[in-house]
C-alpha cells in the first residue's frame, strides 16, 4: 500500500501545490480544508505516515489542532510538520514542538526540502510498519508455539496414562496367567487320580468279567479304557504345557547330540517298530536349558514317526548350521539353526502357522492319535530359548521343521555334565543310525 499523507490548509492553492511537490513520490493523500474537517477524517482513518498542517487557519489553528489529535491515544504515532509563513520565534515554535510537532516549514515552501523531510518520515513509517508486522506474525508464531507445547505436553500426558494402563493391564494379564497356569497344573494333576481309578476298575471288570460278557459289553468296556487313554496323555501334555511355562530361563553350555540320543531312546520302541532309518549330522554345543529341549526333540521326532506314509518306512534326516543375523540394534548375533526333515504325508503349506495353535489337528482322531498340544510345547520351549520355529511342507512330500536358537544366551550356568568333546561322542552316540 502507498503511504498516506493527511494535508491541512484552509487554502486549496497551498494543498494543491503541497500535492504537486509530493506527487512524484508516490504517496496518496487525504486533504482536509480546516482543522474540525481533520479531525472529522482522523476519526475513521489512523494509517497516515505523516500530517502537513498550516498553522494559521480560521476557528482551529495548527496547534489546537494538534493538541486535539494527540489526545487520542491511536493518533500519537503520527508525526506533524507544520507549514508556517511566519517566525513566531522561539517560543511559539518550542509551543509547537510541545503539542507534538515533529519540524517546520517555512513558506514559501522549498520543493526539495519538502520531499527530502516527508522522505525521511515515510521511511521511518515504512520501517515501523514493517516492525509492526512482524511483530505480528512473531506473536502469531508464539501462539502457535505455545499451543504446540500445550498439545505436545497433552499428549505425553496421554502417552503416559496409557502406558500406565497398559502396564496395569500387563501386571493383571501376568497375574492371570499365573493363576491359570496354577489352575491348569493343579486341575490336571488332581484329574489324574479319579482317572486311574477309572483305568484300574475298567481293567478289573474287563479281566474278570470278560468271560461272561457279551461283544457289545466288551465294546463299551474297550471305548472306556480307551478314552480313559486320551484323557490322560491330554492331562500330562497339560501338565508339560504348564511345567514349561512356569520353568525358569536357566540355560547351561550343553552338546545337542546327547539331548537327541536321550529323545531316540525314549522313542526307540517306535522307532523299531516303523523301521525308521535316520542320517544324522553332528550337532553343535550351545547354551539351552536340557530339561527342554529334551521334549522338543522327543515332540518332533514323534510327530515325523506318527504322520509317516504307510507304504514306506520314515526316512529322517537331521542335520544343522550355524548363521549370524543382524538385531534390530544392529548387533550381530550367532544362531544355530536345526533341520529335522522327514518323508511323511506332509501337509498343505498355508497351514504352516495354524499348527502350532494349542488343540490345533490337521487330521481326524481316528486317523492319528493326539492331543494337539505338542507343537505348541515345542513352539513355547523354543521361545523360551529366544528362538524361533517354523516349518515348510507340500503334500506326500513330507515336512522340514526348522527350529533357531541363539548359540549363546545372555545368562549361562556351568553344566559339570556338558560335553568336552562333542565330534568324537557324536560318532559313539551315532554309530547306528
Amino acid at each position: 500500500m502507498r503511504p498516506k499523507i493527511l494535508l491541512v490548509d484552509d487554502r486549496e492553492d497551498n494543498l494543491m501545490s503541497m500535492e504537486a511537490i509530493l506527487a512524484p513520490d508516490g504517496y496518496a493523500f487525504v486533504k482536509a480544508a480546516s482543522g474540525s474537517q481533520a479531525l472529522k477524517i482522523l476519526l475513521n482513518e489512523i494509517d497516515f505516515a505523516l500530517i502537513l498542517m498550516d498553522v494559521k487557519m480560521p476557528n482551529l489553528n495548527g496547534f489546537e489542532t494538534a493538541a486535539l489529535i494527540y489526545e487520542r491515544e491511536k493518533l500519537k504515532h503520527i508525526p506533524i510538520i507544520f507549514i508556517t509563513a511566519n517566525n513566531y520565534g522561539e517560543d511559539n515554535i518550542f509551543k509547537g514542538y510541545r503539542m507534538g510537532a515533529v519540524d517546520y516549514i517555512y513558506k514559501p515552501i522549498n520543493s526539495e526540502l519538502l520531499r527530502a523531510k516527508v522522505g525521511v518520515l515515510v521511511d521511518l513509517y515504512r520501517k515501523n510498519h514493517r516492525l509492526i508486522e512482524q511483530e505480528k506474525r512473531l506473536t502469531i508464531i508464539n501462539h502457535n508455539l505455545e499451543m504446540e507445547v500445550t498439545e505436545r505436553k497433552a499428549s505425553e500426558d496421554r502417552v503416559k496414562e496409557l502406558n500406565r494402563q497398559l502396564l496395569e493391564n500387563i501386571a493383571l494379564l501376568e497375574s492371570a496367567n499365573r493363576d491359570l497356569d496354577r489352575f491348569a497344573f493343579m486341575a490336571s494333576h488332581d484329574l489324574q487320580e479319579p482317572l486311574r481309578k477309572i483305568r484300574t476298575f475298567s481293567d478289573l471288570l474287563f479281566v474278570k468279567y470278560q468271560p461272561v460278557l457279551d461283544g457289545p459289553a466288551i465294546n463299551y468296556i474297550n471305548r472306556i479304557q480307551n478314552a480313559a487313554v486320551r484323557m490322560q496323555t491330554l492331562i500330562s501334555d497339560i501338565l508339560a504345557f504348564s511345567r514349561i511355562n512356569n520353568e525358569k530361563d536357566t540355560f547351561v553350555n550343553y552338546n545337542l547330540n546327547l539331548i537327541l540320543q536321550e529323545a531316540m531312546d525314549e522313542l526307540d520302541a517306535t522307532i523299531q517298530d516303523k523301521k525308521a532309518k535316520f542320517e544324522i549330522e553332528s550337532l553343535p554345543t550351545i547354551d539351552v536349558n536340557p530339561g527342554l529341549m529334551r521334549p522338543l526333540f522327543e515332540n518332533l521326532l514323534s510327530n515325523a514317526l506318527k504322520y509317516s506314509k504307510k507304504d514306506e518306512p520314515p526316512a529322517i534326516r537331521i542335520y544343522s548350521e550355524i548363521i549370524t543375523a543382524t538385531t534390530s540394534n544392529k548387533e550381530p548375533v550367532k544362531y544355530c539353526r536345526i533341520y529335522i526333515q522327514d518323508n511323511g504325508i506332509g501337509f498343505d503349506q498355508q497351514y504352516a502357522e495354524q499348527i502350532f495353535d494349542m488343540f490345533r489337528r490337521l487330521h481326524v482322531h481316528s486317523e492319528f492319535e493326539g492331543t494337539g498340544i505338542g507343537l505348541t510345547l515345542c513352539k513355547k520351549i523354543v521361545e523360551k530359548h529366544n528362538g524361533y520355529i517354523s516349518v515348510q511342507s507340500k503334500v506326500n512330500q513330507g515336512s522340514t521343521f526348522i527350529i533357531s536358537l541363539p548359540v549363546h544366551q545372555a545368562t549361562v550356568e556351568t553344566a559339570g555334565e556338558a560335553s568336552t568333546n562333542p565330534d568324537a561322542e557324536a560318532l559313539l552316540l551315532f554309530g547306528k543310525k
